[in-house]
């Protein structure tokens, strides 16, 4: 950090020797905390007086730069002067003390934490439990309290449920300071998503936005937990991120074959009974995880100074057996257009890998173009008077196979469904595919309310939030769930809100009426269609020997 990524954040990276680059290519990560870009003017400051715990903050911050630890009472005997914290509100941690802090220097001021707060002083109007202040007046005051609060040890993982918001953001995220655009509705999920599964990640990475702000040397945001373990992440191309993704996952699956085929064969030798509860651990929860590791390091220490080859061989593919989440992660340029054909194969493929598509509906990082995830009536490059066709139904692509798993959230309407979404996409054995509604600067909207605009996005219809689930067909129930209500807004009440539809509307009014009126029919249509799919029953009668006379619901 000090020999290169100093000297490359100083803009004097030309002024270092190749020698200096690492050899293979491989960049450290946790690298983003060390640029401190200070570009905040207001910064966020936590009442605890009125603080609920619901920690709607943390989960929706796009920077990952407001945190929350809980904690037992003595971890901040030592803490500065003006150190706040509050009684933590749950019942699997009485006496418990909950923080919620700011990293001063890396908050982007963006104001979403703020928004979302649903906590109101009832004695001060306009108060929230985060209220915005000048960053002049707070800045020099929360550093030493942020540095104290990184001291603070996180809880054990099994201390709380993680499908809930709070047993969710009590977890270490492992994605933090991006370079996003401030009020970003893509990277909300990002570190969701390294809270619940971040130190056994391997992600392959789309060029895109998310390729900018995630892997934009010399620093990274993707980071690592106190025991040094954290996402392994690799950017590939527009066009095969997916087969690049899949490439990673066959060969997770191709090492571990080989270690589990070398410990059945040396089982006498480091111990059956050890051999035999490695290979047949469960490896769902946290709890699976870590007893699993810890097997691990046993049989490695049963292996030390192996001379033979197959002993030295399981040594270095120890690691292998226990269970790793491969996140295939790009934008909706990537997943509906250029890359569709990829993930198509992916998807059709079998293998348990896990799609995340940040959909933004538009080719966010290069300018704003229209992809096949533009939805009718908005304006874009290319589509300058307005998209006339509506969106493609990328959900539909992935339940059509029917061994799928398929998601379709919006963090900032329903943080349950998006947690409990992501945890049911994992522990799927197949493919999984999560569709997740990203705002975006490019659509024309303040970004101080990017995160909260997402509810009218469902309220609307625009975006129903659903799960397609393989396993409850395979039990006999309907696979898909309705996880939003029926529309109770208009389309037009959420898209007069964004600049990419009231720029036709001034430009063109008769045809943004039209296409507008389109746009409606399309939401009724899908709705009815969701719905059908809800209410139909999937018991079919057997067919394959009908006597005379049956009669058959088709």
């Amino acid at each position: 950090v000090q020999r290169v990524t100093a000297r490359m954040l100083a803009r004097e990276g030309d002024l270092l020797p190749v020698s200096a680059m690492p050899v293979d290519g491989t960049f450290p990560t946790a690298t983003a905390k060390w640029e401190r870009r200070m570009i905040a003017t207001d910064l966020p400051v936590w009442d605890p007086d009125i603080c609920i715990d619901c920690a709607k903050c943390t989960i929706s911050c796009p920077h990952t730069a407001i945190q929350m630890k809980v904690y037992e009472p003595d971890a901040i005997d030592d803490a500065p002067t003006g150190f706040r914290s509050k009684p933590f509100r749950s019942r699997d941690l009485p006496g418990h003390l909950l923080t919620i802090q700011l990293a001063p220097d890396d908050c982007t001021g963006c104001g979403v934490c703020v928004d979302v707060c649903p906590a109101k002083s009832k004695e001060q109007a306009n108060h929230k439990a985060l209220n915005m202040v000048p960053a002049s007046q707070v800045r020099n005051e929360e550093r030493p309290h942020y540095e104290f609060f990184t001291s603070i040890p996180y809880l054990d993982r099994d201390a709380l449920p993680h499908d809930t918001i709070k047993g969710s953001q009590v977890l270490e995220p492992l994605f933090e300071f991006s370079g996003a655009c401030a009020g970003c509705g893509e990277t909300p999920y990002l570190h969701l998503l390294t809270q619940l599964f971040g130190d056994r990640m391997v992600v392959a990475n789309a060029t895109g936005c998310s390729s900018i702000y995630g892997g934009n040397l010399p620093t990274t945001p993707w980071s690592v937990n106190a025991e040094g373990r954290g996402p392994a992440w690799s950017n590939s191309l527009f066009e095969d991120n997916a087969e690049f993704g899949l490439g990673l996952r066959v060969g997770d699956e191709v090492h571990a074959g080989e270690a589990r085929r070398l410990l059945d064969e040396l089982a006498d030798r480091v111990g059956s009974e050890l051999a035999r509860a490695i290979l047949d651990a469960e490896q769902r929860s946290d709890g699976d995880i870590r007893a699993q590791r810890e097997r691990v390091a046993e049989l490695r220490s049963n292996l030390e100074g192996a001379s033979d080859l197959q002993g030295r061989r399981l040594s270095q593919l120890a690691d292998e057996l226990v269970r790793t989440s491969t996140w295939i992660v790009g934008g909706d340029g990537w997943a509906y257009d250029i890359g569709y054909s990829g993930l198509d194969h992916v998807l059709a493929s079998g293998r348990d890998v896990n799609v995340l598509v940040l959909d933004t509906e538009v080719y966010s990082n290069t300018g704003g173009q229209a992809s096949k995830a533009t939805a009718r009536g908005a304006i874009a490059k290319f589509a300058a008077a307005g998209k006339p066709t509506p969106k493609k139904d990328l959900g539909a692509t992935g339940r059509q196979y029917g061994n799928v798993f398929v998601g379709q959230v919006a963090i900032g309407a329903s943080e349950q469904q998006t947690i409990r979404t992501l945890l049911e996409a994992d522990a799927w054995p197949g493919p999984s595919l999560v569709i997740a509604y990203s705002t975006c600067i490019a659509h024309g909207i303040d970004m101080s309310k990017s995160i909260s605009h997402m509810k009218d996005a469902v309220r609307s219809g625009y975006w129903p939030l659903y799960r397609y689930h393989p396993g409850r067909a395979e039990e006999g129930h309907r696979p898909f769930a309705l996880d939003s209500r029926a529309p109770t807004i208009p389309l037009r009440a959420f898209t007069e809100q964004e600049a990419r539809y009231e720029m036709l509307h001034r430009s063109d009014p008769e045809r943004a009426e039209h296409l507008g009126d389109l746009a409606q029919a399309d939401v009724d249509e899908r709705w009815h269609y969701y719905e059908q799919l809800v209410r139909i029953e999937r018991s079919v009668p057997d067919m394959t020997t009908p006597e005379e006379g049956d009669e058959h619901d088709a």
